[in-house]
């Protein structure tokens, strides 16, 4: 047991010198690589306001989605709603969800693969968004539409409704 522990050792030493070697000068070891050339554009970004109700529209479904997925509705997902959700709009899905048999803010039984926020209109202290959530694997993906209501007041969600894709 004593040589394979031996041999894992000379192994990280031999590692880390060559990362020592490699690495310029005052960069740290654990510093990921920079894209290089044309991969730049194929690196995934994600960026956002805390002052946008589409942005915060886009944070929830995000947000929302992996707690599902990871967890089911469980604590995180009904945190998030308490969250981003008006106390009006938790119990007018509540009340939905129990006629349905199905989660309000999803508007379906299951859990979508992917889903994207577009802004669609504001006035009169609202904003909506589309919120389009995919359903199945990419070789046959099938789409839902939702139109999410924001109040810009306080940017939490309103109204969730369905809605046709444009």
């Amino acid at each position: 047991m004593s040589g394979n522990r031996t041999v894992r050792r000379i192994a990280l030493a031999t590692a880390l010198s060559a990362l020592a070697v490699t690495a310029p000068a005052g960069s740290s070891a654990t510093a990921a690589p920079a894209p290089a050339g044309d991969r730049a554009a194929d690196v995934p970004t994600r960026s956002g306001r805390t002052d946008s109700a589409v942005d915060r529209v886009a944070d929830f479904y995000g947000s929302y989605l992996d707690a599902v997925t990871d967890d089911g509705r469980g604590a995180l997902a009904q945190a998030l709603r308490a969250h981003y959700l008006t106390p009006e709009l938790r119990a007018r899905l509540a009340n939905w969800e129990q006629r349905q048999h199905a989660d309000g803010v999803l508007r379906a039984q299951d859990t979508p693969t992917a889903w994207r926020v577009t802004y669609n209109d504001s006035a009169m202290g609202r904003a909506w968004t589309r919120v389009r959530l995919t359903w199945g694997g990419p070789e046959q993906p099938r789409h839902t539409h939702l139109l999410v209501t924001s109040d810009l007041n306080t940017l939490r969600i309103s109204d969730i409704q369905p809605g046709t894709e444009q």
